[in-house]
């Protein structure tokens, strides 16, 4: 394991374990916070051995949201700086073409939701509670609400969420789309780790054309997403793990697709 002041780095084979380091304050985002988060996405991207991400928050609570102890009011061209920090995050877990997996536990407020929501999956322990209260403390609300919230959980809910401020179960979550698995109190990064660990022995290119495609498809003429499957997937035909699917399927085997590095 690496340790730093705000984050907590670990290996489990071919998954990258990110956990916030800032359990005395649930794991509110400061500057610091923000800073180490989105260079340990980066570098984990980066880092042909990991194939899939977990990211978690230490102690009780996933997220607590932004640290208001560390907020004042600032000069918009200031802000802006402060903002873009905290976009960078969002961006890390959007570029990237591994699967990046929330582990959720305790609160996901504010910032919490908006980070656990930009995750590929969500797996959150049955207590888990989430909610947008960015307009408790004057604001609307960043780090990708307004394109993963919607897309989770529709217009209509979102729009609720963002006014009323109320927090939301992790069973009614579920429901919603907010969550995609729950987990027993205590369990959710022992069960977000096993569910990277079946991502991370998937075909890697696969994973990354599905990922870009479902983020991209929504904004795409029905034309153009049908030219840009067949790009992808003639590219795929032509791919070493694409061979190694059909031969395994041929011998009756599991596939063993990729570097298999450190699993």
């Amino acid at each position: 394991m690496t340790t730093a002041a705000e984050v907590l780095i670990d290996d489990d084979g071919a998954v990258r374990i990110i956990t916030l380091n800032r359990p005395e304050v649930r794991n509110a985002i400061d500057m610091p916070l923000r800073i180490a988060l989105a260079e340990a996405l980066e570098a984990a991207d980066a880092d042909p051995n990991v194939r899939a991400i977990v990211l978690t928050g230490a102690g009780r609570a996933f997220c607590s949201g932004g640290d208001i102890s560390t907020m004042a009011r600032t000069p918009e061209e200031q802000a802006m700086q402060r903002v873009q920090l905290a976009q960078k995050v969002i961006r890390a877990i959007w570029n990237t073409g591994k699967p990046v997996i929330a582990a959720v536990e305790g609160a996901a407020y504010g910032a919490g939701t908006a980070l656990a929501a930009a995750c590929d999956r969500v797996v959150a322990a049955r207590d888990a509670r989430f909610a947008t209260t960015f307009v408790n403390v004057g604001l609307a609300g960043d780090m990708g609400v307004y394109a993963s919230l919607p897309a989770r959980i529709g217009v209509a809910r979102a729009r609720q969420m963002l006014l009323m401020a109320q927090p939301v179960g992790a069973p009614e979550a579920l429901d919603w789309g907010l969550v995609d698995a729950l987990a027993e109190p205590g369990d959710a990064r022992d069960a977000a780790v096993t569910d990277a660990q079946t991502l991370a022995a998937r075909p890697a290119e696969a994973l990354s054309v599905l990922k870009q495609m479902l983020a991209r498809s929504p904004q795409l003429h029905p034309l153009e997403i049908l030219d840009r499957e067949a790009s992808h997937q003639a590219r795929l035909f032509d791919t070493d793990d694409f061979a190694e699917g059909v031969a395994a399927f041929r011998e009756k085997r599991a596939p063993s697709f990729g570097s298999r590095q450190g699993v």
